[in-house]
């Protein structure tokens, strides 16, 4: 099957038959994928305030109503509990399980969020003809923390993590203005060129994801990354926070070309 021409909800049913356990990146072209929060309700609301306060590394899409495992606009028909493909459970700030499904984990308390994901606006730059190096070396977006804090919200603070694809300085240049129309999936980049500006010092070692190549006369470019939570729960340590792994990502009902503008 050709996971890139795939429906939203076939590759989900495959996900969570375990038919599929890999990143998404690249799959179900024109449709909106998201990373995911599930949080208990008690941190929603600091939680919701902390999307806000950080729209370009946080743009929230969707939330859903305590205890549903669908979204109003984003997945009406969804499973948040078994349709990402590999998911990631903290507990007090520190990782403790990496499963397939988390069904057995939710319950009527739970609040889950969906945040605007890179990989939506790839296909923008494929088109364009601008290369997605980890697509066309099958690999997973190389993420990475930075040194630039998040704007705060009770207890939820800590610095935010970038996603990385090198290209030109013109391809940047163009990147930039396509992107530019997609502020709900992070929008244009936070930094161009001189990773070691915003704290990485290797960009040949992600903090997430897989390294991968930069050709000579090509500039590493940053985009905000919905990873961030995962960094900030380290900092935040409810007892009990549920995400995507990172490249793994929720794939929604909804056509990108709707958060075009």
């Amino acid at each position: 099957m050709n996971l890139r021409d795939a429906s939203p909800s076939t590759l989900r049913t495959m996900i969570s038959n375990n038919e599929l356990i890999q990143h998404t990146s690249g799959m179900a072209k024109g449709y909106v994928q998201a990373n995911v929060v599930i949080l208990p309700s008690q941190y929603a609301y600091d939680f919701l305030k902390f999307c806000f306060r950080n729209p370009k590394t946080c743009p929230l899409l969707d939330v859903s109503e305590k205890g549903s495992k669908s979204f109003p606009f984003y997945g009406p028909q969804a499973d948040i509990t078994t349709e990402v493909a590999s998911y990631r459970v903290y507990e007090h700030g520190q990782l403790v399980d990496e499963p397939n499904r988390i069904d057995h984990l939710f319950n009527d308390d739970m609040v889950s969020f969906l945040i605007g994901c890179s990989f939506t606006f790839e296909h923008a730059l494929i088109e364009a003809g601008i290369p997605v190096r980890h697509i066309e070396e099958n690999h997973n977006v190389p993420m990475f923390v930075t040194n630039i804090p998040a704007n705060q919200s009770g207890q939820f603070s800590g610095n935010i993590t970038v996603s990385m694809r090198p290209m030109t300085m013109n391809q940047a240049i163009q990147a930039t203005e396509i992107t530019t129309h997609y502020a709900d999936v992070h929008g244009t980049p936070i930094h161009i060129g001189s990773p070691e500006q915003i704290g990485i010092n290797n960009i040949t070692q992600p903090d997430y994801g897989e390294p991968v190549t930069i050709k000579e006369g090509e500039v590493p470019v940053f985009w905000g990354c919905g990873v961030t939570p995962q960094s900030v729960a380290l900092e935040a340590k409810p007892e009990l926070m549920i995400t995507h792994a990172p490249g793994h990502m929720f794939i929604t009902d909804v056509l990108d070309s709707q958060l075009r503008n």
